[in-house]
């Protein structure tokens, strides 16, 4: 009797295991032609009561100045990795282990995969859900598409969202127009985007942002075989 109990019980776990791992693989591939509707991070702002902006744009559509300067400035192994990069893993580990200011080690594709489909958080749970779905993203989806929807959910300031929103609230026109210096500067602000404004840059990020601009035109160059960027 307590062996068909434990059977059923299994049966019943495998089951469940094999149709949340369906569900998770068929959510992500209708990410790769569907927009992600909302974010974990948008319901937060709505359920806060702050107005929410955001605008949808095409990659084609965004300034090919704001998708490189997010490359230098948040993944500059973007094209190369498969998801994970583990020399940015292990610089992190060791900066902050050295007691220097924390850092992050985590991929585009990382991001995408907390912000399109989960929570934000440092709980071991999510970010083993993270590096799932990081997975799932990059099985699926072309680097063109990753790079799509993260600049379009990607959170840049109190409810705003993508890089339309954005550009039309840090600069008063569309992301097609982003010259160099703006898309350098709101592309520094990413990590805190609640504490940092593109108007007035703390020295450190101030300092990055010029580095950004400047290292924009070489990853166009060292991009050119992965993107195409009009």
């Amino acid at each position: 009797m307590r062996r068909s109990i434990l059977a059923r019980i299994s049966t019943w776990a495998i089951r469940i295991v094999i149709l949340w791992l369906a569900f998770t693989f068929l959510w992500v591939l209708a990410y790769r032609w569907i927009n992600p509707p909302v974010t974990s991070l948008m319901i937060r702002d709505w359920v806060a009561g702050q107005t929410v902006r955001r605008e949808w744009r095409s990659l084609d559509a965004l300034s090919p100045n704001l998708a490189y300067a997010a490359i230098a400035a948040e993944d500059q192994n973007f094209c190369r990795h498969t998801g994970f990069d583990f020399e940015a893993i292990s610089k992190a580990i060791e900066s902050n282990r050295s007691g220097h200011r924390l850092r992050g080690g985590s991929t585009i594709s990382q991001q995408v995969a907390k912000n399109a489909f989960l929570w934000s958080g440092r709980s071991w749970v999510r970010k083993a859900l993270e590096a799932y779905f990081t997975v799932l993203i990059e099985l699926t989806w072309p680097k063109q598409r990753v790079l799509e929807v993260y600049l379009n959910i990607a959170e840049w300031g109190i409810g705003v969202y993508g890089a339309e929103a954005a550009s039309q609230y840090y600069y008063g026109h569309s992301a097609a127009r982003l010259s160099r210096a703006q898309a350098a500067a709101m592309a520094s602000i990413l990590p805190a985007p609640l504490r940092w404004s593109p108007h007035k840059l703390p020295h450190g990020v101030a300092r990055k942002a010029r580095s950004v601009q400047r290292w924009i035109p070489f990853i166009q160059r060292e991009m050119s075989g992965c993107l195409h960027l009009s």
